[in-house]
């Protein structure tokens, strides 16, 4: 019979995972036994992903607020410490600023605007333009901010973060400054000591700040890079991909992640006979058009990954083959000429007009990002994703 369905995603439901637990063990069981209940067959080139926080829990990666306070003591003593383009998120930020503010005597808090690097908005564009407001150049303090714009709360999350982020440092007696500025270099004129809190920017803001006279700088990759007092850490990323777990605890993006994949592979290998990919994968990398939000909020998407997972697409665009390559064919005279032409493609089509429209992406953001968007970050209690006919094309 004529294969009529293509790639097919499945969430998969496993144990609540605690600290300890077999990670590998459970995730192998976890689709050896959906595979038997829901009855689908296990083939090569399959793919297996699972959530980093499961990775995480696993292993036990926590810390708690206390430790990241003894971290940016040790490296800013009694400095005002300027705590540069954090994003908006409660989940993401708060707890890291709890602990920022243990550690801390003053803080100037410095938020970009209208929105913060993965768009979440402090306010709408269009209202800079109706004010006169040049985010490029005008630097604004907490009055002039609210003088201009009012209290204005977040879409979906229905907080004030500026509100809400200089009580979260109040709370512990410390003092809080708050201003608005999308030029790194701006915070230098209130302290030399620094924390840059960007993600995927971090490396730029530090070379800017210190080339213009920053003493002490470092990012949030920089705190927590290994262990305090036995606290969980992350060698590569530092708070970078941590999440709020508790008031007091947070839970770090999760290490020596590729032993983890490897191992999964080479029991699936053992169990099946099948040669399966696997991958770890935190926020996916889209964009909300309503909330305007970039999901992506972790370092990367994917912290590990199988061999078979690396590199980009290798796709040519059927409509395009068939309006003009083909234009004047049709029926099952058109499918077979098209399905010639896809087994026939070039090993690398970049630059053909025929991939023109195709998605320009690594494999890692494109499966983690359907992964994601599949597991989702609520309550559906399916951290592992099953995925296939994801490498099959028109032919198969």
């Amino acid at each position: 019979m004529e294969r009529v369905v293509g790639t097919v995603i499945r969430g998969l439901r496993c144990p609540i995972i605690n600290e300890g637990d077999n990670i590998e063990e459970i995730v192998v069981d976890s689709v050896l036994k959906a595979s038997e209940v829901e009855g689908f067959d296990i083939n090569d080139k399959d793919i297996v992903t699972l959530t980093e926080s499961i990775v995480a829990r696993a292993q036990g990666n926590y810390a708690k607020t206390e430790a990241i306070a003894q971290d940016v003591r040790s490296k800013f003593g009694d400095d005002t410490i300027g705590v540069l383009f954090p994003i908006l998120s409660r989940n993401r930020f708060s707890n890291l600023l709890r602990g920022i503010a243990k550690g801390a005597k003053k803080i100037v808090l410095m938020l970009s605007y209208p929105s913060d690097e993965v768009g979440n908005h402090l306010v709408d564009i269009d209202l800079l333009d109706e004010k006169g407001v040049n985010p490029w150049t005008d630097v604004l303090t907490e009055k002039q901010f609210r003088d201009y714009f009012g209290f204005i709360k977040h879409t979906f999350t229905g907080v004030d973060y500026i509100e809400y982020y200089k009580s979260l440092v109040e709370e512990f007696g410390i003092e809080c400054e708050v201003i608005f500025s999308n030029n790194a270099k701006t915070i230098l004129d209130y302290t030399k000591s620094v924390l840059t809190c960007d993600i995927h920017s971090r490396f730029r803001t530090k070379r800017i700040l210190i080339n213009n006279g920053g003493e002490k700088v470092y990012g949030l990759d920089d705190i927590l890079k290994e262990s305090v007092n036995g606290s969980g850490y992350n060698e590569q990323y530092g708070l970078l991909g941590s999440n709020k777990s508790t008031e007091d605890n947070i839970k770090l993006f999760p290490r020596e992640c590729q032993p983890v994949v490897d191992n999964i592979q080479k029991k699936l290998k053992e169990k099946t006979g099948k040669d399966i990919e696997v991958m770890i994968y935190g926020d996916g990398a889209f964009k909300d058009p309503v909330g305007k939000i970039w999901e992506l909020a972790d370092p990367v998407v994917s912290p590990a990954y199988t061999p078979g997972l690396d590199g980009t697409p290798n796709e040519v665009k059927l409509k395009y083959l068939a309006d003009n390559n083909f234009s004047e064919l049709r029926g099952e005279e058109l499918q077979q000429a098209i399905s010639k032409y896809i087994d026939n493609k070039e090993a690398d089509l970049v630059g053909a007009m025929e991939a023109q429209g195709t998605t320009p992406r690594k494999l890692t953001d494109l499966i983690g990002s359907l992964s994601d968007l599949t597991s989702g970050s609520g309550d559906k209690g399916t951290p592992i994703v099953f995925i296939q006919g994801y490498f099959d094309n028109y032919t198969k």
